[in-house]
This record gives C-alpha cells, sequence and structure tokens, in this order.
C-alpha cells in the first residue's frame, strides 16, 4: 500500500487555476469597486427614502395572493435578504476592465431610476403584518427604516435578479466550476424568496421586480462593451 507523504501534495502552483483567477479579479482596482458600489448604495437610498416618504400621488396597496397566503412569515429569512448588499458585489468583483465596470454600474443605475419612476408615478405598498415584530431581531429597525411602501416593482428582486444573471455570464466565460455557479443561483433564489417570508413584498412585486432586473440584465449583456486594448471578454 503506497505511503502518502506530505511531498505528495499539490503545491499552490497545482491548485485549481479557478482560485487564482478569483483572487485576482477579486484584488484588482478594489477600491475603486468598494467605493464605487458604496457610493451607489447610498445615493440609492437616498431617492428611495425620499420617495417612500413623500409619495407624490395616493398610495395604492398590492392585492395579495394564493401564494402569499401560503408562505408563513418566516423571520429567519431576513438573513438572506440583507445578504443582498454583498451579493451584488460579486458581478463587478469579477471584472477587470474599467469600461466594463462603469457600464455595469450604468446599466444597474438605469434599471434603479426606472424602479424609482414607477414608485413615483405609482406609489404602491404591501398591506401591513398582522402580528407583532418586536420580538424578532431587526425587525423593529427595518419596519422602522423601510416601511413597507416602493412595493412593485421589488427593486431589491430586481437587483438580485440583474447580479444573478450578470454572475452566471462571468462565472461561465471564466469557466468557473459549476458549484460556483449553481451557488450563485440559489443564493439568488434565497433572496428573492426572503422578500416574500419576511412580507416586505407580496409575489406580484416579485414578479414585477424579476422582469424589471430581467430585462435590464439581458440589454446590459447585449450591448456591452466590446473590442479595444482593456476588453475583459
Amino acid at each position: 500500500m503506497p505511503v502518502i507523504r506530505k511531498t505528495d501534495r499539490p503545491s499552490s502552483s497545482q491548485r485549481p487555476a479557478w482560485r487564482a483567477e478569483l483572487a485576482r479579479r477579486s484584488r484588482h482596482r478594489f477600491v475603486l469597486k468598494t467605493v464605487g458600489i458604496c457610493g451607489f448604495i447610498w445615493v440609492f437610498f437616498i431617492c428611495y427614502f425620499h420617495l417612500l416618504r413623500n409619495p407624490v400621488h395616493p398610495v395604492t396597496a398590492m392585492p395579495v395572493t394564493a401564494l402569499d397566503r401560503l408562505i408563513p412569515f418566516q423571520p429567519q429569512a431576513l438573513i438572506p435578504y440583507l445578504s443582498l448588499w454583498i451579493y451584488l458585489g460579486i458581478a463587478p468583483g469579477l471584472m477587470l476592465a474599467l469600461r466594463d465596470l462603469v457600464a455595469y454600474g450604468l446599466w444597474i443605475a438605469a434599471m434603479c431610476v426606472a424602479g424609482l419612476l414607477c414608485f413615483y408615478a405609482l406609489p404602491t405598498t404591501v398591506p401591513p403584518l398582522e402580528l407583532d415584530v418586536s420580538g424578532y431581531a431587526g425587525f423593529a429597525m427595518l419596519q422602522g427604516v423601510d416601511a413597507n411602501g416602493n412595493a412593485c416593482p421589488s427593486l431589491h428582486v430586481a437587483t438580485a435578479i440583474f447580479t444573478a444573471i450578470w454572475v452566471e455570464y462571468l462565472l461561465r466565460r471564466l469557466q468557473m466550476p459549476w458549484g460556483l455557479r449553481a451557488g450563485s443561483v440559489l443564493w439568488c433564489l434565497a433572496i428573492v424568496y426572503s422578500t416574500m417570508a419576511i412580507k416586505q413584498h407580496v409575489a406580484l412585486d416579485v414578479l414585477a421586480g424579476a422582469a424589471l432586473g430581467t430585462v435590464f440584465a439581458m440589454a446590459a449583456l447585449r450591448w456591452r462593451p466590446r473590442g479595444g486594448a482593456d476588453a475583459d471578454f
């Protein structure tokens, strides 16, 4: 029976190249990516909360469907709900070329503007929860900060879908393991489900948000920058 010695273990140079590639891309323009993502979130929330607290038209309550009644309130779903703010950084984190980052940022910003225009033209809200959430960690703050307005389309869902489509495209082009790609899809689905499980959105909000995210993600891929010395893909 052969004896396995420490020298038989694969060296760092023999380990899968995809790990090194992920690390390289994550480090590249790290400060710019971090500042850009944080700045984007900051500007978005300024506009979002202004419309939430100052609707210019009567607010319409979204109808509840059978699917909404089927899904119970699940406080643990707050974790995947909040994880969106980590998930949305994956796609830009995988990019190298500056113009790809700029184009991506402009497209996701355009998607958010489209959603905010919907909130401006037709303010919507989700029926309030018929239970006391003060005993659940994080929910009192969530209800106080992010009320159940600006419901349709769900920009939470739209952002998750937009990100998932781009992450799938990037991972496939980079020939990353299928496990990473499947993990991204499952993460996206968990975020989408969480919006209904914590009763921040109803099914119609989710459908509208998914459609919005898909349209803008596919448009961004269709008209992405091509060629040039700094082209990434």
